[in-house]
């Protein structure tokens, strides 16, 4: 997910969208934890996805 995708959305969107990826990102270390996990870039895409969310999201207020 790009920043600018990220800009073009509202702040519920987003609010609900940083919500959904932290329950990702809570599924993806539990699979991590019971060596189920093929591909760990999605924990670090995730984490950077959030990241990025919360920043615009800063910027808003």
């Amino acid at each position: 997910m790009t920043i600018e995708e990220i800009r073009k959305k509202d702040k519920k969107e987003l609010e609900k969208l940083v919500n959904d990826l932290k329950k990702k990102l809570n599924d993806i270390r539990f699979k991590r934890s019971s060596n189920q996990l093929k591909n760990i870039n999605d924990l670090v895409n995730s984490r950077k996805d959030i990241a990025k969310i919360l920043t615009v999201l800063n910027e808003i207020k």
